[in-house]
């Protein structure tokens, strides 16, 4: 059995945990350290049982609690070479941590096999094709502006995809953020906003995922009504009934979101 859920999903911070048994994996740390290990313990896993964090890009959102998670625990780091360039010259990795770029490559870490794929961001930055030790797989991509076909390709054929949602086109564009931020965030090397989710959660349904966690939605442009609404009206207008045909979760953005076992 594998199981998938976020400790922390949005705009403020992100950390995902992939798990089989008792091994898991972590994907982003941008909470502190303390809200980290306490979401761990809510769970009850130590942190020894941790096989390896994988790190999307260096945008704090995404990285803000690992320098002092890492001079605690030093366990290994996967990633993008320049996002690891990155954080080594900043100093957010200790020199006793085991650091390694895996770009374009399909890694063993533990017991899971890791596949790293590009996505289109104002930065290097990365999504993840995970296979457990069980022979599940799941996908995650968040902080992309266009789905391409490399993100596509790695999507397709999931037990689960963790795909972002980020915020919904009529609330950004009507909202407080500067106009250079609105232009940026709805680039296609910004995020990826609800419809343009909601049509690919469709494509991977007819490619045959029956599982998908809504992450990333920004507290300001978006909310888990809006996204999931948005998504549902896709789905019901091609015939796909959410909550009995398919999964659809919004992972919660300051706790730890419920299990989807996949």
């Amino acid at each position: 059995m594998a199981l998938f859920t976020t400790l922390y999903s949005g705009s403020s911070g992100n950390c995902a945990l992939v798990r089989s048994g008792q091994q898991y994996l972590l994907v982003d740390m941008g909470k502190s350290c303390r809200t980290t290990l306490s979401a761990l313990k809510s769970l009850e896993l130590p942190v020894s049982d941790c096989a390896g964090i994988l790190i999307t890009h260096e945008h704090s959102d995404h990285v803000s609690g690992l320098d002092t998670f890492l001079k605690k625990h030093p366990l290994p780091v996967y990633g993008c070479a320049d996002t690891l360039d990155m954080l080594e010259s900043r100093g957010t990795l200790p020199p006793a941590v085991e650091r390694t770029a895996i770009d374009g490559q399909t890694v063993e870490i533990g017991g899971f096999t890791v596949t790293c794929f590009p996505t289109s961001h104002d930065v290097p930055c990365c999504g993840y094709r995970i296979r457990t030790p069980d022979g599940s797989v799941m996908a995650l991509a968040t902080d992309l502006g266009v789905l391409t076909g490399v993100v596509i390709d790695n999507l397709s054929g999931c037990d689960l995809v963790a795909l972002e949602a980020n915020y919904d086109a009529f609330s950004l564009h009507g909202g407080p953020y500067p106009y250079y931020l609105k232009v940026r965030i709805a680039s296609d090397r910004g995020h990826l906003d609800n419809k343009a989710c909601a049509a690919e959660i469709l494509e991977l349904i007819q490619d045959g995922c029956k599982k998908f966690a809504l992450c990333h939605l920004s507290q300001t442009n978006n909310s888990p009504e809006l996204a999931l609404t948005t998504v549902y009206n896709v789905l019901l207008a091609a015939g796909i009934q959410p909550g009995r045909d398919v999964l659809i979760q919004a992972q919660k953005r300051n706790e730890v979101s419920p299990y989807i076992e996949f």
